[in-house]
């Protein structure tokens, strides 16, 4: 019993200190900044806390004059955000999109009320009847996705836990075929978010005019307005010089996440601090091309109403014009009060909300602007982070001290043990949860794997009384050493 003790110490000893030397760092925003050092100060003010952020860009538009700043780090090589470092912007897109309909409605190409089946003839199924105006205003009826098989479900859960993109592959053709599909809702006429609505919206219009998305975006929107940084990204050829890079607030590096099929939803598009902010001054001025998609037309609830992708929303004495966005390693905010003439937009390159710093910047009291954040996800990671870590090596402990026990179910129970700390360490986030409890993770199961040791050559192979559990053990042994390779090197 000593010995088993002294061996047990020893191993979770080393394994502390190797798991100190490896333990989950999460990105904290640093001193550096570029640009406007007036504005870099005003937005570490408006920054509640730094930790989970990496990189900021941001653009504040007050009388007509934008002002642009850029702060921290671009990317893991320690690179500095800069006013026209590119970002994705998510669906912030949707906005631009919105300002496709407004633009081609004054143009007189289509009207708000004309028919998805007259604008994009080939589509023939139930969602031909759907409006223009209803796309624009997440009003169709129309499903968050396209309705996707198992093995698409699948791929998509797959990406969530590499940190791929759970977008790719999806083109033009997805939406055309997910819009003869579906049939709109019961709630059609109500708001409901979705990102399919856009996307058939967008490639409509491009379909009227006879050329892809990207190039009616650039030709209506982009270039009017000198927007020359911003790019819609179909394919890993498209992505930006000089992007910053996307990572969870845990620190965990993502993939971009390019895309045709949901362009004009937000997979796809980036755009820089300096763009936006002379979108967001044109827009306000109503020089912009479909500015008038920032009219306010269809009730959400109490507070928030809807343009054409564009929201509305009241928060206390404000009134804010706003659309925010969210890829697996970005997050984007826009948003104008007219009232005061003063605009913003923020660009961060982790998965930690930037909504609040938005809404701060624009003059939103603090405490009604930090409401605004999402305060379940933090948790979620949170919770990844601390049941993960700990899971598989309680779990291997309680296995060996089983009085009836064979090698093949401790080893598979180590290998759990081991895949569940990888998890914990990439998918946990660690800006919440402090990152010493990963080392105590790595503790716990090393001395699981001690004590197991301490048994190893008095256990038969397998148990003859349970011949099943051989082949249960060594395939959920072959899943969670998958997912440890990917957790640990995606």
């Amino acid at each position: 019993m000593r010995r088993t003790t002294v061996t047990t110490l020893v191993a979770a000893l080393i394994a502390g200190l190797c798991g100190v030397a490896l333990m989950p760092r999460a990105p904290r925003l640093d001193a550096r900044s570029t640009g406007d050092r007036e504005l870099a100060v005003a937005v570490r003010a408006a920054v509640p806390d730094p930790s989970g952020h990496r990189g900021l860009a941001v653009a504040v538009v007050e009388n007509g004059r934008v002002r642009t700043a850029g702060l921290g780090d671009r990317d893991l090589a320690g690179r500095p955000v800069e006013p026209g470092t590119p970002f994705e912007i998510g669906s912030v897109t949707k906005a631009l999109t919105g300002m496709l309909l407004a633009d081609q409605v004054a143009a007189g190409v289509v009207g708000p009320d004309d028919h998805l089946g007259v604008t994009w003839s080939e589509v023939t199924g139930p969602a031909r009847d759907v409006t223009l105006a209803e796309l624009a205003s997440h009003r169709a009826g129309l499903p968050r996705l396209a309705p996707a098989s198992p093995l698409g479900w699948a791929r998509v859960l797959w990406s969530n836990v590499s940190g791929g993109n759970p977008y790719a592959g999806q083109g033009v053709d997805t939406i055309r075929g997910a819009a003869d599909r579906v049939r709109p809702g019961d709630g059609r006429g109500e708001v409901d978010y979705s990102n399919l609505g856009p996307s058939v919206l967008g490639h409509a219009l491009a379909a009227k005019a006879g050329v892809a998305y990207p190039e009616l975006l650039h030709a209506r929107l982009l270039r009017p307005l000198g927007m020359t940084a911003t790019v819609v990204a179909t394919g890993d050829d498209d992505l930006p010089a000089g992007r910053a890079q996307g990572s969870r607030a845990g620190g965990r590096p993502l993939d971009p996440w390019p895309s045709a099929g949901y362009a004009p939803a937000g997979a796809g598009p980036w755009s820089t601090a300096e763009d936006l902010g002379r979108l967001l001054a044109a827009t306000l001025a109503g020089t912009a091309p479909g500015a008038d998609a920032a009219t306010a037309r269809f009730r959400e609830d109490d507070d928030t109403r809807i343009g054409y992708g564009w929201f509305t929303s009241r928060h206390g004495d404000h009134e804010v014009v706003w659309h925010n966005g969210a890829t697996g390693g970005f997050r984007s905010y826009v948003g104008f009060e007219r009232a005061t003439g003063r605009a913003v937009a923020v660009l961060g390159n982790t998965d930690r909300d930037v909504e609040p710093i938005g809404l701060r910047l624009l003059g939103v009291p603090p405490r009604e602007a930090d409401s605004a954040a999402s305060v379940l996800l933090p948790w979620i990671g949170a919770g990844l982070a601390v049941v993960f870590t700990f899971l598989g090596g309680l779990s291997l402990l309680g296995t060996a001290r089983r009085r009836e026990l064979d090698q093949v179910t401790v080893l598979a129970a180590a290998v759990w043990a081991f895949a569940y700390l990888g998890l914990g360490h990439r998918l946990g986030d660690w800006s919440v949860v402090p990152a010493w409890l990963w080392p105590l993770g790595a503790c716990v199961a090393a001395a699981g794997v001690a004590v197991a040791a301490t048994r190893w050559h008095a256990l038969p192979v397998v148990d003859a009384r349970v011949p099943w559990r051989r082949l249960v053990s060594v395939a959920s042994s072959v899943v969670a050493a998958v997912l440890a390779v990917v957790a640990v090197a995606g």
